[in-house]
């Protein structure tokens, strides 16, 4: 082995020279994507001759990691040390990090852990690729795949004696969460290490699923029946209702489909064949065929235990599809992922990616836009795609409930905190949410008293109940939505300055209904979401010119009821006509088409109507001269108003005495 030349391998030739002088990687030197992170090193200005850092972490910092991994590491201890027994005696050690490459947990071979000091192999210290160029786990992580890396293929010198091979590791939503790596001494590298360790970081990724879906049907399936109960199973979750909740990454390829697409999918959909059914032949034969959406044939078997502590759940839950009132029916009943938005709008679409980008980052969302263009189906579509989408998510309207009520419904309270408070007392929304995400709607609505309790929770991550001298921790993910303009109420002194820096960590504005170009991909996608089992309804081209024609003042709220109302009143699969519309969207229809960008009818005095080119003015304006031509338009019938502009007769009521 040439090692002055550059030679990493028996066959892989990396003339470093040219490298340093031209500062460019010859085609074909190295594997794919060890050559595309030394492309990642060479943009990013890493010098190939220094010296990189090798400093850890402070202790205090390095415990406050590893608390916050805790469930990740215990689970991944134990296999771990399986992982090392295979390999002990081999002069190499089993390393353990997080998502961002900073080692929590490592075992070693005596021997071979005092030259891996020499490079900070021990926790406390980063292996990311930005830091410490090409290498097994920062290059895993950032290609989402399992990689190795041999001797001279590391970017740095210092590294050149190590042979490392990394897998990461998914936590059960699809989220990396850290990855598994064995490195040793390069003399004894042998090409089924990294096998092995993919088979490891998959056997750590479904302990991980089982512990994180409690409550919910598992389903255990392969092509090759032995294979169930092996690392290489694939394992899919659904609830009580049958939808999906979860697949790990075997279950998803066997599939043939993305978490995104499976989340629009239920259990009857995927494989044909009711779920109450397949729970009965599950309980009587065990094992058991189905056919998945590629056409495959998998032999599976259905875990009925809920929670990890051994809970099994009742046969009867999954005995026959609940209705909509037993599973809690919403009003708007929500795509459960991002993806299911994404139906073709550029701000949409430009909206979900930025947001996936601070999912899980602990970074306080704030969802700006009208009312009614869908601030609740993201917010719960974000939770659904993050860390924490097997938490609770619970949702708060500011604005719904009265001002005298809130702080109880917020913050709990102990037994006899108040007249009429239960016995027992009741825990506030925050702390229910607690382990997942809480989604505060109107935020600009809360009381201003209440917004002082609010930052403190939020910087102090504890809660007292009304009554209480308790004091709780509580672990959430923060997502408000408004459709006021924050900034104003500042001025206006309604809105605390500091709450409003410490909400908008990261702000995505949602398009009103009118502005977006999607229209009848929406349409299409509520409509196969609301239709009847083996209904198959279409719009008729009339009905879809006058949805293209209103200005939908209620937004998506008011078009997905709209729909709900139409395909209950389609006879059979017939298409939906302009008499299935309900009768008050006619009569907005034909007294408004083409109306003023609030989408409202015009007033009935020619005299109210601001010229063409005057300008629109702020969105509080906009809601004042809506909710004005609304009322008179109705002549004064709050009722048909509020129905009219998507929202209820008492938020009607607060807004009129406001403006």
């Amino acid at each position: 082995m040439n090692t002055g030349n550059g030679e990493s391998s028996g066959h892989i030739h990396v003339p470093l020279k040219a490298i340093r002088e031209r500062g460019i990687v010859p085609p074909e030197s190295l594997p794919e994507t060890v050559e595309r992170s030394w492309h990642r090193c060479l943009d990013a200005g890493l010098d190939i001759g220094a010296q990189p850092t090798f400093e850890p972490v402070e202790s205090s910092t390095l415990q406050q990691l590893k608390e916050q991994n805790q469930r990740f590491t215990v689970r991944a201890q134990p296999v771990m040390e399986a992982l090392y027994e295979q390999i002990a005696k081999t002069r190499s050690m089993v390393i353990l990090t997080d998502a961002d490459g900073m080692i929590l947990h490592s075992l070693g071979d005596d021997d071979f852990v005092s030259r891996a000091q020499r490079v900070a192999l021990h926790p406390g210290v980063s292996w990311s690729e930005h830091q410490k160029g090409t290498n097994a786990i920062g290059t895993a992580l950032f290609e989402k795949t399992a990689v190795a890396v041999n001797g001279l293929e590391h970017f740095f010198p210092a590294n050149h004696f190590l042979t490392c091979s990394a897998a990461p590791i998914l936590d059960p939503f699809g989220v990396m969460i850290g990855a598994l790596d064995v490195s040793g001494d390069r003399r004894g590298h042998h090409p089924h290490t990294l096998a092995l360790v993919r088979m490891s970081a998959q056997m750590i990724e479904n302990h991980l699923f089982r512990e994180q879906v409690p409550g919910n049907l598992l389903l255990c399936f392969h092509a090759r029946p032995e294979l169930i109960g092996t690392p290489c199973e694939g394992l899919a979750a659904f609830s009580a209702d049958g939808r999906f909740v979860s697949g790990n990454r075997s279950g998803l390829f066997q599939l043939g489909l993305s978490m995104s697409e499976l989340r629009a999918r239920t259990f009857d959909s995927l494989f044909e064949v009711p779920m109450h059914q397949a729970v009965a032949r599950a309980h009587h034969d065990g094992i058991m065929t189905l056919n998945v959406p590629s056409g495959v044939r998998v032999f599976a078997k259905l875990d009925l235990r809920g929670p990890a502590k051994g809970k099994v759940v009742h046969l009867d839950e999954f005995k026959r599809p609940p209705s909509r009132t037993e599973v809690g029916h919403r009003p708007m009943s929500a795509p459960t992922a991002l993806d299911c938005l994404n139906t073709g709008d550029a701000r949409v679409a430009a909206a979900i990616e930025k947001v996936r980008r601070v999912l899980g980052r602990d970074i306080t969302v704030l969802i700006q836009g009208e009312t009614g263009t869908g601030k609740e189906w993201f917010a719960r579509a974000m939770h659904a795609e993050g860390p924490r989408g097997s938490g609770p998510f619970i949702a708060v309207n500011c604005a719904a409930i009265p001002e005298g009520l809130i702080e109880s419904e917020l913050f709990g309270y102990e037994e006899g905190a108040f007249t009429g408070a239960r016995r027992k007392g009741a825990p506030g929304k925050i702390l229910q949410a607690n382990g997942g995400t809480l989604f505060l709607d109107e935020i600009g609505d809360m009381p201003l008293s209440l917004q002082a309790r609010l930052l403190r929770v939020l910087q102090e991550r504890t809660i007292t109940p009304l009554g209480s001298t308790r004091v709780y921790s509580v672990d959430v993910a923060l997502v408000c939505a408004t459709h006021r303009k924050l900034r104003d109420l500042i001025a206006q002194a309604q809105f605390r300055e500091d709450l409003y820096y410490r909400l908008n960590g990261f702000v995505v504005t949602l398009p009103a209904l009118r502005e977006r170009t999607d229209l009848p991909q929406l349409v299409e996608r509520l409509v196969q979401g609301e239709a009847r089992p083996g209904q198959r309804s279409q719009i008729t081209a009339e009905v879809m010119e006058m949805f293209q024609r209103h200005t939908w003042p209620g937004n998506l709220r008011q078009l997905h009821n709209l729909l709900r109302t139409a395909l209950a009143m389609v006879d059979g699969d017939g298409p939906i006509g302009r008499h299935h519309l309900p009768d008050d969207f006619l009569e907005q229809f034909d007294h408004g088409a083409g109306a003023l960008v609030t989408g409202l009818p015009p007033a009935r005095s020619e005299t109210n109507q601001a010229p063409a080119s005057a300008p629109v003015g702020s969105l509080d304006d906009i809601e004042a001269r809506a909710i004005q031509r609304a009322v008179e338009f109705h002549r004064g019938n709050i009722s048909a108003a509020a129905r009219q502009l998507g929202i209820s007769r008492n938020t009607l009521y607060r807004k009129l005495q406001r403006t």
